[in-house]
């Protein structure tokens, strides 16, 4: 890869259900072109050999945020009675996409169900509906406007995140329902909110890039640094990833398996 090539980075769609549509949020593609990278936008077809086809030309992928919950019988519960609408094919497709992470070491950026869907790709659960489920929690669905930073984080220690945010703290929108219960292989819980939910999740392999928080960077792309750090972050690591020959990308995604 020369300099000048800009990485190109997949994001998943989302699904009307009224229209069958596919769609998404433009903010997740402005974030990525204006840190640098391509915005490839990933149908949602949970077909394998589409899905390895389309990944096979990317430096790394964006999972976005989605209008649905990821479907409980994927962390072995049953389903809760607030539990939001399930879109199977947004659940198989993403999964499909992490497996193919997985397998070529791709670097990840993971935003709200994004980050969800990763926990339970790894074997982590969900809590379902935050109000009914967890005592005391503060408010994490604020509505409108939605860029507005709503509830402070506390950032891990030597944790990316706090590199990023250059402090051990932000102030982050917030927008779901649901949250991380258990957390799955290879990934620790790196910013929580004041009631105790985790708000972000980082890689704990060292030659791995996986980044997700919970909260919407993609809002603030144009006027938050750290928002804009994140990305700018992420595109860095897409553009290390590009630059490697393809027999190192073949041997590090051998070694995952």
């Amino acid at each position: 890869m020369s300099e000048d090539r800009r990485p190109r980075i997949g994001i998943t769609m989302r699904l009307e259900l009224e229209t069958d549509r596919f769609y998404l949020a433009r903010y997740y593609s402005e974030a990525v072109a204006a840190a640098g990278g391509v915005p490839v936008h990933i149908s949602l077809i949970p077909d394998a050999e589409y899905v390895n086809a389309v990944m096979a030309d990317l430096d790394g992928v964006l999972l976005p945020g989605s209008d649905s919950d990821v479907d409980p019988v994927r962390y072995g519960a049953e389903p809760h009675p607030n539990l939001g609408s399930v879109h199977p094919v947004k659940d198989q497709t993403d999964l499909l996409v992490l497996e193919e992470i997985e397998r070529r070491a791709l670097p990840l950026f993971a935003i709200c169900f994004g980050m969800q869907v990763l926990n339970v790709s790894r074997g982590g659960t969900l809590i379902q509906d935050i109000r009914t489920q967890v005592p005391n929690a503060i408010k994490h669905q604020q509505g409108v406007p939605r860029d507005r930073a709503s509830h402070a984080v506390v950032l891990g220690r030597q944790s990316l995140l706090s590199n990023l945010a250059a402090a051990e703290g932000a102030l982050v929108n917030s927008h779901h329902h649901q949250a991380i219960e258990t957390v799955g292989r290879d990934l620790t819980a790196t910013a929580w909110a004041s009631d105790g939910l985790i708000e972000a999740l980082e890689d704990t392999r060292p030659e791995r890039f996986a980044l997700a928080v919970q909260w919407h960077p993609e809002l603030g792309w144009k006027d938050d640094r750290f928002s804009q750090a994140m990305f700018e972050r992420f595109i860095r690591a897409s553009k290390a990833y590009a630059r490697q020959p393809s027999f190192e990308r073949q041997s590090m995604a051998h070694a995952e398996l």
